[in-house]
């Protein structure tokens, strides 16, 4: 958790007096981002990648690629956006790379298996509350290659210094995704580049959030590797071959579209969102599904506008696997007509926060009765008041902090300054949105 307490910390939430009426353009998906960054810079030659995300996490992962002696190229477009030409191949930037995680669990997770292909020694490490997230698993699935580790402080856990100088090709790897889909997708994005290829295995149990192993294998095949499923599901054989350099489009980030679109429910309002896919493999979006089933009237264009109307009425929910969006839901459930339930997220707990107890010591505060279970949350919503909600240096828990702002007034949310993990400009955009509210028009919030 960070230092409470500093007045310069808390961010007054925007209150919406009446119904929104916006349309708001979100960067691009993160997850995507860093998936082809990483496959960028396994590629043969280069890669342009447009609409790429600049944010915190990104821009870690493209400085860890530089310490692999990738080139990047950066372009303003007149549309905003950033275009990024990665050139693979260049000498090093160290004997002895150094890796700066941050708090991003992509770096953290991807980039040493990136390294064990480089056959490189590198250290790692992050943000101090990086140092307790889980990594175990995908070291042990290295190790199993041949990589010897050297930790600093506690086993399994950055910081480390990992030697991939004898890394061989094995049969098979079994991996333990119950803590991270994350673990699967870093094996899964190198498996083309290992002698042999890869024969991935998920261990018996749980597998967090599939959709993005998923997103993982169809960015695979888009880029030409064959990638085949055993017949259970719980294991991929990866072929050996090159990646040719690619040129790309980055889908917008739907998780981060979450809170606007919510905010609609919140304020029985309408917000809209443009370059919505027609297809995707997002988590984001699922919000047409959770939307709806709350009582929105959602519905998508010919040109992709994606938009949502609240009708001053929010049904509670029973969801599954909501992964990453479960403090923007668990938020909405709060503003809800009825108790939901929210479960197979137990794996939250080792995000960058413990989001299971943070979501419920904070949404408890604005009067909701909230209990953390096993493997989710139970909601019950309260009479509302105003409260300081702390962020605990996790963007979503932020930005659902902002969500509740909007349907109560006085409420505060400690350092949004940590939504540029994945959307630099998060107070912008809510502020601009939060004005378009109509005067005394009815809504949710009050």
């Amino acid at each position: 958790m960070s230092t409470h307490g500093s007045e310069l910390n808390w961010w007054e939430a925007p209150f919406a007096s009446g119904a929104l009426d916006a349309t708001v353009s979100v960067p691009a998906s993160k997850s995507l981002t860093n998936r082809y960054l990483v496959l960028a810079a396994l590629a043969d030659s280069p890669s342009t990648i447009h609409n790429t995300l600049i944010s915190r996490d990104t821009e870690l992962m493209l400085r860890a690629l530089e310490q692999f002696g990738v080139r990047v190229q950066r372009t303003a477009q007149e549309d905003g956006s950033t275009t990024v030409v990665l050139t693979p191949g260049g000498p090093a930037g160290a004997e002895t790379p150094r890796v700066d995680c941050g708090l991003a669990g992509t770096v953290m997770r991807f980039v040493p298996a990136l390294a064990a292909v480089t056959g490189a020694k590198v250290h790692f490490d992050g943000d101090p509350a990086a140092r307790v997230r889980p990594m175990a698993p995908v070291l042990d699935a290295l190790a199993a290659l041949g990589v010897e580790f050297d930790f600093h402080a506690q086993p399994s856990m950055l910081p480390f210094t990992m030697d991939a100088s004898a890394v061989a090709a094995r049969e098979s790897v079994t991996i333990d995704a119950s803590a991270s889909s994350q673990f699967i997708s870093a094996m899964l994005l190198i498996g083309h580049a290992l002698p042999g290829g890869l024969h991935l295995r998920a261990a018996a149990g749980h597998i967090a959030s599939p959709d993005h192993i998923l997103m993982t294998v169809a960015t695979l095949r888009e880029l030409g590797v064959a990638v085949a499923e055993d017949a259970d599901g719980r294991g991929w054989q990866i072929a050996p071959g090159a990646i040719a350099g690619f040129t790309v489009t980055v889908e917008p980030d739907l998780s981060n579209a979450g809170p606007f679109l919510a905010a609609a429910l919140a304020t029985a309002g309408t917000v809209r969102v443009p370059f919505w896919p027609e297809n995707t493999t997002q988590v984001g979006g699922k919000w047409v599904q959770i939307l709806s089933a709350m009582g929105a009237e959602v519905s998508r264009s010919a040109d992709g506008v994606l938009s949502v109307r609240g009708s001053g009425t929010i049904h509670g929910i029973d969801y599954a696997d909501a992964s990453e969006l479960a403090p923007t839901l668990a938020a909405l459930c709060v503003l809800a007509d009825a108790p939901s339930t929210l479960h197979g997220i137990g794996h939250l707990r080792g995000h960058e926060t413990d989001r299971l107890a943070a979501l419920e010591t904070e949404l408890s505060k604005v009067g909701a009765r909230v209990r953390a279970t096993e493997d989710g949350l139970r909601i019950e919503p309260g009479a509302l008041q105003a409260a300081d909600l702390h962020s605990y240096e996790d963007h979503r828990m932020a930005t659902a902090g902002a969500l509740l702002g909007l349907a109560i007034d006085g409420v505060r949310v400690e350092n949004i300054a940590t939504t540029a993990k994945t959307m630099p400009d998060f107070p912008q955009l809510w502020a601009q949105m939060a004005g378009t509210a109509a005067p005394g028009a009815p809504g949710q919030a009050g």
